[in-house]
């Protein structure tokens, strides 16, 4: 992703100056710069000396991302990781420096999202995630829903596989296939990455889960997104604050829907005449999501108007759990997020932080104190917390603000 988000601010958007690309190889940030027709990019270590080299215009890269948050002259960092704990000490590092941040980490996003927007909104400065991705999609599908008259019920995502007990193992072909990194597209397949991407989404709208992991409906055939209200099992025009949820196998994939309301008689007639049929619940769809082609967007917007495409709005309204992909035993440390030991599944924020449930964001490096069986929920009094974590420290603090309590993180 972040090499497709540098190609096409480098060789596509015109006003755009990627000053600088941090990576832990410099080879890989290198070929960033490479791939786009910059075959020379300046390497640095110093900050002086990367400020130095942004005066001149030049394009650099390092290791070490605090030069990136530091430097006088930017206007935007892009977190582009997936990593919880690194992406938590680049955001707030870029905050602290007043820099607008977007992030494409649903995974930092999801487990302490809420909290980093008040450290941004604190300092005056933007905290989004992006156009591109799903929620991003879904996110200016909902607005343009809501726009029209039409009340949002359902925001939903839809995909074409669904497995929790998918493994790096059983997607390394795929992924092969398609030059991915085998944790991350196991991330998709067991369906954690979509329960980090509903909680943003979640936490932008005011909506909730109906309940845990989604209902996430299969259907056959390659049916039509047209035909979702027919596939969830609760009244939705009565849901007071609307769900976000799934569908695998529907088409158009893998696009986003928004199922709506409208009580208005002649606005429902004319919303017949124009072919979305006759209610309650009227669909409509995205067909497609371009990830990285439409990240500029989200950066100009968070430059140049200080507006967010999705932020957590609404604090903490969904969150994502740590389950077990395997029976657990004790004294194991638990693996990261697409590995082997745990997925994750979705659960209304209130209800994670009473029962002291264990984040999936927070999970990977704590050490189990007890067996778990496969399926089973993991909750914080299940593992001992990697000692020192600043992600840990920051969904305390989220907690005390949010929910007004210490009991835990």
């Amino acid at each position: 992703m972040a090499r497709g988000v540098a190609l096409q601010l480098l060789k596509y958007c015109p006003g755009f100056y990627l000053a600088g690309v941090s990576n832990r190889h410099l080879d890989g940030a290198a070929r960033m710069y490479r791939e786009a027709g910059i075959d020379e990019p300046v390497s640095v270590t110093q900050q002086q000396q990367f400020d130095s080299a942004v005066e001149r215009g030049e394009y650099c890269i390092m290791e070490d991302p605090k030069l990136l948050c530091a430097c006088p002259h930017l206007d935007v960092i892009v977190e582009i990781t997936g990593a919880v704990e690194f992406g938590a000490h680049v955001v707030m590092d870029a905050i602290a420096h007043g820099k607008h941040v977007v992030m494409m980490n649903a995974e930092l996003d999801s487990t302490i999202g809420p909290i980093l927007k008040l450290h941004a909104d604190k300092a005056g400065v933007v905290l989004t995630n992006v156009d591109g991705d799903q929620p991003g999609v879904l996110m200016n599908l909902y607005r343009y829903v809501k726009g029209i008259g039409v009340k949002p019920v359902l925001c939903g995502n839809i995909k074409g596989l669904q497995d929790p007990y998918r493994t790096p193992t059983t997607q390394q072909a795929f992924a092969d296939r398609w030059k991915q990194n085998a944790p991350m597209v196991t991330s998709f397949a067991d369906g954690t990455k979509i329960s980090f991407e509903q909680a943003l989404v979640a936490n932008a709208t005011n909506m909730r889960v109906a309940q845990r992991g989604m209902f996430g409906p299969t259907v056959d055939n390659g049916e039509h997104i047209d035909n979702a209200a027919d596939w969830y099992p609760i009244d939705l025009t009565q849901h007071p604050t609307g769900i976000v949820d799934y569908v695998v196998g529907a088409t158009p994939g893998p696009g986003v829907f928004v199922l709506g309301t409208h009580d208005d008689p002649t606005q429902k007639h004319l919303l017949e005449m124009y072919k979305l049929g006759t209610g309650p619940l009227y669909s409509f769809y995205t067909p497609y999501h371009l990830c990285h082609f439409e990240v500029p967007t989200t950066i100009a917007r968070a430059a140049l108007f200080q507006d967010p495409a999705i932020t957590p709005t609404f604090g903490p309204c969904v969150d994502v759990i740590a389950t077990a992909k395997r029976d657990l035993k004790e004294g194991e440390t638990l693996d990261g997020i697409g590995h082997y030991m745990t997925y994750g599944q979705c659960e209304n924020a209130d209800v994670v932080h009473a029962d002291k449930l264990l984040p999936m964001g927070l999970a990977e490096g704590c050490v189990l104190l007890r067996d778990i069986p496969r399926d089973s929920t993991l909750r914080l009094s299940d593992v001992r917390l990697p000692q020192g974590r600043l992600a840990d420290r920051l969904r305390e603090e989220q907690n005390i603000l949010f929910f007004n309590s210490k009991a835990g993180i």
